[in-house]
């Protein structure tokens, strides 16, 4: 049976992290590239900490790109170090990568392993500036569908009100790519907010061998710590990207789901909201999920052999 190539557009922060170790554990799929972006820290942090944490799993062959660093709409202004830590990986002060950052741009290697995988899904973990650039480039490969964390309908926002933090943080960017006709899936906060880890689940993960997993369990603590008695009365976190991880490997599935044509609010008092008034043959929103992210999480990297 063939893996399903992945190449994951992401701001790596906690969560990102968490996914991209579940994803290089999962049998289903295969990661065939990075491309990162602004958003819990600036791209180039997070190209740093993607191959930080791939050279801790003994992974040197997956090309990761740095991508845009401003926001359409705006300057990149910091981040979020109160959530991911100063780092974007909670301050825990991972040794450099060897190996350096792919010198293409991100709409450059997005377009060769689209050109190269005709069946590719872009998992995207951060606010979508580099898809937007690569939706108005001339001539680029088309890619097999879309899979989004972003955005919040009936549930409430993470920044607002109403918005979601990777909507939130480039809207423009977002309207742009929800306007083609990608074959889109978006896994917004209604489900990703019933998907968490605790601190039980911390001490399970703390007991698998190797580099990467000490090296997960030694950030989630800066993690668990922002969402404790903020957003949940216990001391447990949402597992935002490796849900989204887990429905583009095809391994949990939405048990409810809204096919409907998504649309970004621009004005200021709704800026960054995501509605869903329409009909679409190609876009669809997760509005409950079948299965437990964390079980599925612990499991896969429970069943690979990491180097120390």
């Amino acid at each position: 049976m063939s893996r399903r190539p992945i190449l994951v557009d992401c701001d790596t922060g906690i969560d990102d992290a968490l996914a991209l170790a579940y994803l290089l554990a999962e049998p289903a799929v295969e990661i065939v590239g990075v491309t990162t972006v602004s958003g819990n820290t600036d791209a180039a942090r997070a190209a740093a900490n993607t191959l930080s944490l791939f050279e801790l799993a003994g992974v040197d062959d997956i090309p990761v790109a740095v991508g845009a660093h401003d926001f359409r709409g705006r300057a990149y202004a910091g981040g979020a170090p109160h959530v991911h830590g100063d780092d974007g990986i909670g301050g825990i002060a991972l040794t450099t990568a060897a190996r350096v950052h792919d010198t293409r741009p991100a709409v450059e290697l997005i377009d060769h392993l689209a050109a190269r995988h005709p069946d590719l899904t872009v998992l995207a973990l951060g606010p979508l500036t580099n898809l937007a650039a690569y939706a108005e480039t001339p001539g680029v490969a088309a890619f097999e569908r879309l899979v989004v964390m972003g955005g919040a309908f009936a549930h409430s926002g993470n920044v607002t009100a109403w918005a979601e933090a990777n909507i939130h943080n480039d809207p423009e960017a977002a309207a742009v790519v929800f306007a083609q006709e990608w074959d889109t899936t978006l896994v917004p906060l209604d489900v990703t907010m019933s998907q968490t880890m605790d601190a039980t689940d911390l001490v399970r993960l703390d007991a698998i061998a190797g580099a990467l997993p000490r090296a997960l369990a030694a950030m989630l603590p800066f993690y668990l710590d922002f969402y404790a008695g903020r957003v949940f009365a216990d001391r447990r976190c949402a597992l935002h990207d490796p849900l989204a991880a887990m429905v583009a490997a095809g391994v949990l599935r939405g048990v409810s789901v809204s096919s409907g044509q998504v649309e970004v609010r621009l004005e200021r008092g709704e800026r960054g909201r995501t509605v869903s008034s329409r009909g679409s043959s190609s876009q669809r929103w997760v509005r409950g999920m079948e299965g437990s992210a964390v079980e599925v999480l612990l499991e896969r990297l429970e069943s690979r052999e990491w180097p120390d």
